[in-house]
């Protein structure tokens, strides 16, 4: 039984399942902030799979980087099950491209700017074989930014809405988020970073300097979301449930380590951003 409780979980995380209905999550709380409801557009299922066709070509392009790793840890997970990840890539590809020319031509435009930045953080396009995640320092903030504009920016814009105050808050507390749960996966790869030569906050600053970056990052997170309560952007109950969630994420912050299993940050960090949305739709 448990056996196949493991395979089970691996399925969910590393078919990247996981983390596609943590970009979903994002996107339909951001509807209900929005216009106090979530409703039906061709660019959510295009955001699920597209989530789910960048991270399988990651997990791909990721073992070919970290070769002396491959019989362990999470890449022994990836290496065993490439053909699988490899079949996930190519349907999410093709039912994503589906969605894709069911949105408005202005929006696909739109969408060239993120997803250019998306395949060349995980597509190596530049000398030496190198991806934007690969240069010093780089990757924490490419994530923050892409997502927050993923999942904010572009399902307001699905409705050609005014840029608003509520909307520029709502952007920057989703990018502080996305920086303080991104921070700890850098912790954890802290020795294949050194492996491939990349710097990063960890690496410079040390591992307890990072956690403090985190929280505070999550700190400032929850303050743009109280200022959108009060300017009335958000309900009280609403901008608890970001409380709830951010203590949970401090918490989970102040445990990441190096030796964390990977469930730690693919399922737990990872799923912050479900909690989050989660308690927001439940506290509504």
């Amino acid at each position: 039984m448990r056996k196949w409780l493991i395979k089970f979980i691996d399925l969910i995380f590393y078919s990247n399942l996981w983390i596609a209905l943590a970009a979903l999550a994002m996107a339909l709380q951001t509807q209900l902030f929005l216009f106090g409801r979530v409703q039906y557009t061709p660019y959510l299922p295009f955001l699920f799979c597209g989530t789910l066709f960048l991270y399988a070509i990651h997990r791909i392009v990721g073992l070919q980087k970290a070769k002396p790793f491959q019989g362990k840890g999470r890449y022994k997970v990836i290496a065993t099950f490439k053909s699988h990840i490899q079949f996930y890539a190519g349907v999410s590809a093709l039912v994503g491209a589906y969605f894709f020319f069911q949105l408005e031509f202005y929006f696909q435009l739109s969408l060239f700017a993120p997803a250019l930045l998306s395949l060349a953080y995980v597509i190596p396009l530049f000398r030496g074989k190198k991806r934007l995640r690969d240069f010093h320092f780089i990757k924490i903030f490419l994530i923050a930014l892409v997502w927050s504009w993923l999942t904010v920016v572009m399902p307001a814009l699905y409705y050609r809405l005014e840029l608003q105050l509520c909307t520029i808050l709502m952007f920057l507390e989703r990018v502080c988020f996305v920086f303080a749960i991104t921070l700890p996966f850098d912790i954890r790869d802290l020795e294949i970073d050194r492996f491939n030569k990349v710097k990063t906050i960890p690496f410079r600053l040390g591992i307890k300097r990072s956690k403090a970056i985190a929280l505070v990052s999550l700190t400032m997170a929850l303050f743009f979301a109280w200022l959108n309560y009060y300017t009335m952007g958000i309900s009280l109950m609403q901008w608890l449930a970001y409380g709830l969630s951010g203590l949970a994420t401090a918490v989970l912050i102040l445990k990441s380590s190096t030796s964390q299993h990977d469930y730690f940050y693919t399922g737990l960090m990872d799923g912050t951003m479900i909690l989050q949305a989660g308690l927001v739709f439940l506290l509504t």
